[in-house]
């Protein structure tokens, strides 16, 4: 029997409609090849450094790197300045000011965040949050995306591991939204929305799926798509500015058991990951920083792009007592 279940983050409804998942389709999939460790022709890769536009930032800087960070060589964004309007109220534009940076998370071609060290995945954390935090002191940067897409079906064209930063000169709308639905909360509450559904899926316990020192990871009661997964503090940051070196270590382990459980149970699906936060110079009480998990396991159709509603074939309980017995120690 499908429902309709509302998201209190958002104030979306997501049709929840299992029956669906029977229905004659073609399953989405995404051949995995075997890659090398090394990969001459790719731009990622030691050694072709000079492929790349110069870069921003190495770790260590000598004598090998282990991640570095450049300009993504084909940037929606890239221009500095002044953000100046330019047109009438119904013809409005700017120009393209902001940056498109790319995070190189290894120098092997066939790494992947689900089979690193802890130390290792720190590391690209490490690096996320300082980027985040320097696009955010730009005086025309309103706001900042850092994002993964693994796989074709996710949008990567490029098989070696890496992770994008994105700032633009404007605010984000969907973030707008999910701020105004949270001060909301807070103004009738008195409480973060986020703390509170992380206290009910505790209370709950059948959506949860893991949790490392001060993170959580759980299926959201109306997930979007099938095992659509959520990693947040448990402990209130509004900001992923404000994450302390003292805790990458587990968030990182938290990451590493989540992609693993997903491509243990799913098949080794294509998938994204997003990072929600609130703006770096923001500390509010009504938002908590987390990270989004979408694997790529269904396919947005008429209905969808019509109606703003997902429908998910995958019951969040289910998704989330699959990850749990997939997830290792």
């Amino acid at each position: 029997m499908s429902t309709l279940r509302l998201d209190p983050t958002t104030r979306q409804w997501a049709i929840l409609a299992p029956p669906r998942a029977g229905r004659p389709h073609k399953r989405l999939e995404s051949s995995r090849e075997s890659l090398p460790s090394r990969d001459a022709s790719c731009p990622f890769c030691p050694g072709n450094e000079d492929q790349t536009p110069p870069e921003i930032l190495r770790l260590p800087t000598e004598p090998k790197w282990r991640v570095r960070v450049v300009p993504n060589l084909f940037p929606a964004l890239g221009d500095a300045g002044d953000p100046e309007r330019d047109g009438s109220p119904l013809f409005r534009e700017m120009r393209g000011v902001g940056s498109h940076e790319v995070v190189v998370e290894s120098p092997r071609h066939d790494a992947r965040i689900d089979t690193m060290g802890p130390d290792e995945v720190s590391e690209i954390i490490r690096v996320w949050r300082d980027r985040y935090n320097a696009l955010l002191t730009r005086p025309e940067i309103r706001a900042a995306v850092v994002f993964k897409n693994f796989g074709a079906l996710a949008g990567t064209s490029l098989l070696h591991t890496h992770s994008q930063v994105v700032a633009v000169p404007v605010y984000l709308p969907r973030m707008l939204r999910r701020l105004d639905v949270a001060r909301r909360y807070f103004d009738d509450t008195g409480h973060c929305v986020y703390d509170d559904v992380i206290v009910a899926e505790r209370d709950d316990g059948r959506r949860m799926v893991a949790e490392i020192g001060r993170f959580a990871a759980f299926a959201p009661f109306a997930s979007q798509s099938p095992f659509e997964t959520w990693i947040v503090p448990t402990t209130h940051q509004s900001s992923f500015a404000s994450l302390g070196d003292e805790h990458l270590g587990d968030l990182a382990q938290i990451l590493i058991r989540v992609l693993a459980a997903v491509r243990q149970a799913c098949g080794d699906p294509d998938y994204n990951l997003v990072l929600l936060s609130a703006p770096a110079n923001e500390t509010s009480e009504a938002f908590l920083w987390h990270l989004r998990l979408l694997p790529k396991l269904s396919t947005p159709a008429g209905f969808e792009l019509g109606s703003a509603m997902s429908i998910n074939t995958m019951a969040p309980e289910d998704a989330a007592q699959t990850l749990r017995e997939a997830v290792t120690d």
